[in-house]
């Protein structure tokens, strides 16, 4: 059986410099994702031309457009790059500059090309639970995340925040506060019968 060995991370993009490099359909679809998830992130956008809605969304946040073609110099100083254009060598080319640069790097469909996926996100609150399907199926990724969207209350967040301010008056050693806290949220996840 095969196994999905992703190491799943939760980063903090408004403190990254992230590129975008296409300016269609998928990179507004990319952008839209990016910035549902965390709408402070520091993107800039480079294609030649652009479509109305990017150019809206974009106006919103921390995006910065360029019309220009992708050229190597727009890595500088970037963390993480997305490649989407409609052209598949400038998007293996973003692949094997980002590689020769210790970036990460995502080309759009393409999952030998990739160093990470962007997966299924489900968001209530300080909750998020992100799906992988190892870059197998997107739709069985969506069909979790609506899945999760239904299972996971409302009220999670009040949950949350009461389970912290409860965690901070806890006493003794680690060990000993993991193991009352596990036993406070037993019910959590009891199956009901």
């Amino acid at each position: 059986m095969e196994r999905n060995e992703l190491y799943p991370i939760f980063l903090k993009v408004n403190n990254l410099q992230v590129l975008i490099v296409g300016g269609g359909n998928v990179g507004l679809e990319k952008l839209s994702f990016l910035l549902k998830s965390s709408p402070n992130a520091q993107v800039q956008m480079v294609a030649p031309d652009f479509l109305k809605d990017t150019l809206d969304l974009a106006s919103k946040h921390h995006v910065e457009i360029t019309r220009e073609p992708y050229n190597v110099s727009f890595l500088e100083g970037k963390h993480m790059v997305i490649a989407c254009t409609d052209r598949p060598e400038v998007n293996e080319q973003v692949y094997h500059d980002c590689r020769a640069r210790q970036i990460l790097v995502n080309v759009a469909d393409n999952p030998p090309f990739c160093d990470f996926y962007m997966g299924g996100i489900v968001t209530k609150g300080n909750v998020k639970v992100a799906i992988s399907t190892n870059g197998k199926s997107p739709t069985t990724a969506k069909r979790l995340r609506q899945f999760f969207e239904d299972v996971i209350p409302d009220n999670i967040d009040e949950f949350v925040n009461n389970l912290n301010a409860y965690r901070k008056t806890l006493k003794g050693n680690f060990e000993e506060k993991v193991e009352t806290l596990n036993e406070f949220t037993k019910g959590l996840i009891q199956k009901k019968e």
